[in-house]
């Protein structure tokens, strides 16, 4: 993989954040417990458990499923909408949904404006089972952060969401790498 161009705002005057040298033991050791706190948020055995908790145990929700119910609850998306918002290619939002359409969690229909679109809604039974996921991810987010102090908590949440974004313009970054070696 290719580097990808360091963030020039990181080389800020003394007493400013500095860049990441992963030649130096310190920012490589941190570095590496960064990746695996998020291998261990991913696929660790906690994650396994809240995944059984937010998504129920009798008749479990996929995440795929949560992702698409948690935007068809809010209203009724296009496939092209549904897809783009998912961030997946259109033939994985049809399998997706087609799944989701014979669990009964959501229907399609054709689209007012225009026959030819089709649109996807929640079913009643599709908002009863997101309701109650939502509820019990609700429950598990506030005991999780709990075990923060008000300070923490404000940095943490700042820290997820520049993480998120650092995730975005990386995978950005290499499907232009990608793009340019076709």
């Amino acid at each position: 993989m290719t580097t990808l161009p360091s963030n020039p705002a990181a080389h800020g005057p003394a007493g400013q954040s500095q860049a990441v040298d992963l030649r130096d033991p310190i920012d490589r050791a941190h570095a590496l417990r960064v990746g695996k706190a998020w291998t261990e948020l991913r696929r660790g055995a906690g994650a396994a458990a809240l995944r059984a908790y937010y998504f129920g145990k009798d008749d479990p929700l996929e995440q795929g499923q949560m992702d698409a119910l948690d935007l068809l609850t809010q209203r009724d998306r296009t496939m092209k909408g549904l897809a783009d918002r998912l961030r997946i290619d259109p033939s994985t939002a049809t399998r997706a949904v087609q799944r989701i359409v014979n669990d009964g969690l959501a229907e399609r229909f054709p689209s007012p404006r225009d026959g030819r679109v089709v649109m996807v809604r929640a079913t009643k039974e599709g908002r009863r089972r997101h309701a109650e996921a939502v509820d019990r991810r609700a429950t598990a987010l506030i005991n999780i952060v709990q075990s923060f102090d008000h300070d923490e908590l404000a940095i943490l949440a700042s820290m997820l969401e520049r993480l998120s974004d650092a995730v975005d313009n990386v995978a950005a970054a290499l499907e232009q790498e990608a793009d340019c070696l076709d």
